[in-house]
């Protein structure tokens, strides 16, 4: 990689630097070729790798269950069909036994979710030089500076990825409540609970802090799901490339770390999922 002549911070940084694309204040629309660049570029950045691999896996799933789908038989399943069958099961038995409303939304949101991030989460498991460093070869080929060149391969270690599908959760939590209960209870929600008193006037007294309550609760759900999928991916990402550091030793520890981490790559995706579940449920019961 460019990492021939580059301290290990600068190795870190450039691993975890996002290939952006924005508005520059000086340079106009264009790539950015630092991570101060990136920042001038302010909200309306967009991360071309974040979006790539994010899209493409997400058309990976679709085609792998279309593809199964299509094949479907009650003859002999195919090893596709079995594990396709396995993981409707597994999502359909986990969304019965935690969801206690009626929706035909949840259990293919549920899907989506788990095996989306699954995909996400498993390209941390891709060893970190390999597909940067054919980026900088592409980048070579149309006249970049390879040290310029950026390119993070695992979605889930940009918050901008992982918020952006908590919001999306958020979305439905507030669209639900509001479909089950209409807008009067979801304010009573917001300002009856958890302080209540049959005397009115103690009442109006309560609903301040009530409200104030509740809504850093609700507002904590989007935030705290996707802050941990982050920081947990973010982290695993950073010892990958910590190890890739350390010359002949990187390969017994990368393996070791491998095997480990497969359990969080899987165990992310399944809370991401559950507390998805969980949330959509709080948002239907009536109480």
């Amino acid at each position: 990689m460019a990492g021939n002549n580059q301290t290990p911070t600068e190795y870190i940084q450039h691993h975890l630097q996002n290939l952006t694309f924005g508005n520059h204040p000086e340079n106009g629309w264009s790539m950015a070729h630092s991570a101060q660049e990136a920042s001038d570029m302010g909200f309306w950045a967009i991360h071309l790798d974040t979006l790539g691999w994010s899209i493409g896996l997400g058309s990976l799933f679709l085609w792998m269950f279309l593809k199964a789908g299509k094949a479907v038989t009650t003859g002999v399943p195919s090893g596709l069909q079995n594990f396709v069958e396995l993981m409707v099961e597994f999502v359909d038995n986990s969304v019965k036994d935690t969801f206690h409303g009626k929706s035909q939304l949840i259990a293919p949101l549920s899907l989506t979710i788990f095996c989306w991030v699954f995909l996400m989460n498993l390209m941390d498991l891709v060893p970190v030089d390999i597909l940067p460093m054919l980026a900088q070869k592409v980048g070579v080929m149309f006249g970049a500076d390879p040290a310029h060149v950026y390119f993070k391969v695992v979605p889930t270690t940009d918050i901008n990825a992982t918020l952006g599908m908590s919001l999306s959760v958020f979305g439905l939590i507030i669209f639900y409540t509001i479909r089950e209960k209409g807008i009067t209870g979801f304010i009573g929600e917001l300002t009856l609970h958890p302080f209540h008193s049959p005397n009115k006037l103690v009442q109006a007294l309560f609903v301040p802090v009530n409200f104030l309550l509740e809504t850093v609760t609700l507002l904590a759900k989007p935030v705290s799901l996707g802050l941990r999928l982050f920081g947990n991916m973010y982290a695993g990402e950073l010892i990958f490339i910590l190890v890739a550091m350390m010359g002949l030793w990187q390969l017994p520890l990368h393996f070791i770390w491998a095997v480990f981490h497969i359990l969080i790559i899987t165990l992310q995706a399944f809370i991401f999922m559950m507390l998805t579940i969980v949330y959509l449920s709080m948002a239907v019961e009536k109480h």
